[in-house]
């Protein structure tokens, strides 16, 4: 089986080819761009705050959206990327607030500095490190956001340990991501490409929310969930008889959007 090395080799690799692509190079939904990550993209463009030139068009939700940022607060997101979400954050938490985005792929982190750099905000910074071992002190965030992100980490128990960590007590958490109504094959989670691909990586919905509720968080809930067509290139890596298993079996992919509390200490 490919190690957890191995797939965040891969998925660095993916992340740094698409952030050195020209800022017109943008795919949806139906996956426009050869070779794309596959995503359930949502609109950003009527959001106060959005800016364009950050918007790769990875996500698969919209984590602010009912998140509690509120003016003042201390966001965190992770898997900033080109810094989209980091941008329409900041319109939330004002100019007292302060926003702070973690991408472990140098060429993102580069380019949503730029990005910052042209627009002049004061109150955003991004961070190089990986979400398994933040760059961030303990107890000083108030609000964690993430889209499509977390079904990259290989371990994601430690993740989410990590979003609890930073967390102020009370502080809470919304994230967008990737999950499956059923286990995946075997033979697709030893696939490290298909990571990048936000599939492989992909939980059983039920384990996803296990592994939040058991790092202590409360008052879990899914506030979104939309059914995304199963990828029809995973297929690929499945002999004849395994394919027609897996589309026999009404296992299907879903974007979730899920929020959380750290209790009070």
């Amino acid at each position: 089986m490919d190690s957890s090395e191995d797939i965040k080799s891969v998925v660095k690799d993916t992340y740094t080819e698409i952030a050195e692509r020209k800022p017109s190079c943008g795919c949806g939904s139906t996956c426009g761009c050869e070779d794309d990550v596959l995503m359930l993209v949502e609109s950003y463009s009527k959001l106060k705050g959005y800016q364009p030139e950050a918007d790769l068009h990875l996500g698969c939700g919209i984590p602010t959206a009912g998140s509690q940022i509120k003016a003042g607060d201390v966001v965190l997101d992770l898997g900033s990327g080109a810094g989209n979400d980091v941008f329409v954050a900041r319109t939330l938490v004002g100019e007292t607030g302060r926003v702070i985005g973690v991408d472990m792929t140098e060429a993102m982190i580069t380019r949503a500095t730029g990005n910052n750099a042209r627009f002049g905000f004061d109150n955003v910074e991004f961070r190089l490190g990986e979400i398994e071992n933040l760059p961030v002190e303990t107890g000083t965030i108030d609000v964690v956001i993430s889209n499509c992100v977390l079904n990259l980490v290989p371990n994601k128990e430690k993740a989410f340990a990590e979003i609890y960590r930073v967390l102020k007590p009370r502080g809470c958490f919304s994230i967008s991501d990737i999950v499956s109504t059923r286990p995946l094959p075997e033979k697709l989670r030893k696939v490290a490409e298909l990571y990048a691909r936000c599939v492989s990586g992909a939980l059983v919905k039920e384990d996803y929310l296990r592994i939040i509720s058991n790092a202590g968080f409360e008052s879990i809930k899914v506030s979104r969930e939309v059914v995304t067509p199963f990828p029809e290139e995973i297929y690929r890596e499945l002999n004849l008889d395994e394919a027609e298993h897996v589309k026999n079996s009404g296992t299907e992919i879903l974007s979730i959007t899920v929020q959380g509390e750290k209790p009070a200490q």
